[in-house]
């Protein structure tokens, strides 16, 4: 399946984390949800991020050393949509470490904070949007 997901992540403890070249950031414990894109397939993505065991490639991945994925929102798409996906996040979720995952378009973040369970807003504001 092609297009656009959703990870919901949980982080128990407040931690400050290296994301590689982005820099040091302290990430509040809580939830994150990350917005990507895998346009050949969105379940090997998914897969690879719930391996332990792998090279640190992409800035979740330095966030995933810590934190655990909860839930996954697999939105299927032909078209990249991801950006259009992380705006509308980014209206209800904080940004914690400027261009995660947004260092190749102009999107502040594509990882927002929140301090409880997003899931629910997120599933309804899916439920909402023309993707």
């Amino acid at each position: 399946m092609k297009g656009s997901y959703i990870l919901i992540i949980f982080l128990k403890e407040d931690r400050v984390i290296d994301v590689g070249k982005l820099g040091r950031f302290l990430f509040p414990k809580g939830y994150y949800a990350y917005v990507g894109s895998a346009m050949n397939s969105i379940e090997k993505r998914i897969e690879r991020y719930l391996r332990r065991d792998k090279k640190l490639k992409w800035h979740i991945d330095y966030l995933l050393l810590y934190g655990k994925v909860v839930y996954v929102f697999k939105i299927p798409s032909e078209k990249k949509i991801e950006c259009r996906v992380a705006r509308k996040i980014e209206s209800i979720g904080r940004i914690v470490a400027k261009k995660f995952g947004s260092t190749d378009c102009n999107c502040r973040s594509h990882l927002f904070y929140f301090s409880y369970d997003p899931k629910n807003n997120i599933s309804n504001m899916l439920n909402d949007i023309q993707l």
